[in-house]
């Protein structure tokens, strides 16, 4: 998430990039990310979509993920969300594919209650510039919902309603870090306009790099088969104990139908509850920034392979040239782009962090003090 550009391997290079309104498809031959937001009403139907997208029960049976008893003791957690006046101006313009802004659109998707104080998680993308925000509770009340904070760089949003007088069902916050493929997961939300449909599956792969929507990636994404559609974007991924591992975000399509073709991805809950504390104050989260893009070809030697280097960036600063290939960043060792990234993630701006890298065969040492992220990626690196 703090690579210049997002990285974008082979098998995921062109991303389906819808906007409020807008369709803008970008070149090339494969899968694209759909960020799963939900109906948007401009007189007809479309989907709101970014680049890069009980009772006492218990619900973890003994045979795994009870999908009864977990929606049951959940589902009153979760929240639709009706977002009035949606603009995709900013995120368009940090957009490589370009297109028209959109404005005086309705967006919705799904969030989830977090404290009995009436603070609500969902994803940044779903309130993106609205004038008005309203949930909606399992019982059919409505209530409005102020943004609080948002992060584009992980594509988290705050909202908060007067909880007054209310019965709220906060959900548990789990753990994503020791998530492994095959665990079982289930999704909550509102795919297609279905209120709190859910649905199960598996954890398809941890670690996975998905581009946010200032144009940056997030590190330690979840692939999960669960079927997530637009709608489902910024409800819970649930565990078989009911707790949240993750903000359902995207999706992956073959470039035709916007909808689950079973490739679907949240983001990490661990990396949320890093920031909720300055989100709730209304400070501005940061991020540790390199400044590179990295390419999709491999030279043969493990790493992550340096397209560019932004000029007057950290890593311009330090001396690395495009065409280094970064084999350790601090303690952490680089076997790709997606390393990179995460490692990137793991500091804060200001750290002064050891880089290793092969340059013409030979093992070069470098020291950069990594900078802040910009608001937006530049598209040039």
């Amino acid at each position: 998430m703090s690579v210049s550009a997002p990285y974008r391997p082979k098998v995921r290079a062109p991303l389906a990039v819808l906007l409020a309104t807008s369709a803008l498809l970008g070149g090339g031959v494969s899968a694209g990310v759909l960020l799963a937001t939900g109906a948007v009403d401009g007189g007809a139907q479309t989907t709101t979509v970014i680049q890069p997208d009980g009772g006492g029960t218990t619900p973890a049976s003994a045979t795994g993920l009870n999908a009864d008893a977990l929606y049951a003791s959940t589902s009153a957690g979760v929240v639709d969300i009706t977002s009035k006046g949606v603009s995709s101006a900013g995120a368009q313009s940090a957009s490589p594919f370009g297109g028209p802004p959109q404005s005086g659109t309705t967006a919705t998707g799904t969030g989830f209650v977090i404290d009995s104080n009436g603070n609500i998680v969902t994803a940044a993308h779903v309130v993106d510039g609205a004038s008005s925000i309203t949930v909606t509770f399992e019982d059919g009340t409505t209530h409005p919902a102020t943004l609080v904070n948002k992060d584009d760089a992980t594509d988290v949003a705050l909202l908060k309603i007067d909880a007054s007088g209310m019965t709220l069902h906060p959900l548990k916050l789990g753990s994503s870090g020791s998530l492994g493929v095959g665990d079982q997961v289930a999704a909550i939300g509102d795919p297609f306009g279905y209120q709190r449909s859910i649905s199960t599956g598996i954890v398809s792969g941890v670690d996975r790099t998905v581009d946010a929507p200032n144009g940056f990636t997030v590190a330690h994404a979840i692939q999960t088969d669960a079927a997530l559609n637009p709608g489902n974007s910024g409800g819970p991924l649930l565990d078989a104990s009911g707790e949240v591992v993750g903000i359902v975000d995207q999706i992956a399509t073959n470039g035709g139908a916007d909808q689950s073709a079973g490739v679907g991805f949240a983001v990490p809950i661990d990396l949320v509850t890093s920031e909720l504390s300055t989100l709730k104050s209304g400070n501005k989260v940061t991020h540790a920034y390199l400044g590179v893009a990295t390419s999709g070809s491999s030279t043969g030697t493990p790493g992550a392979t340096l397209a560019n280097v932004t000029s007057g960036g950290p890593a311009a600063d330090a001396g690395l040239r495009s065409g280094d290939v970064v084999t350790k960043l601090g303690g952490a060792k680089v076997q790709n782009a997606n390393d990179l990234v995460a490692a990137i993630a793991s500091h804060h701006p200001g750290d002064k962090v050891a880089v290793t890298v092969e340059r013409s065969s030979n093992a070069v040492q470098l020291t950069v003090t990594l900078g802040t992220q910009p608001a937006q990626s530049s598209t040039g690196g």
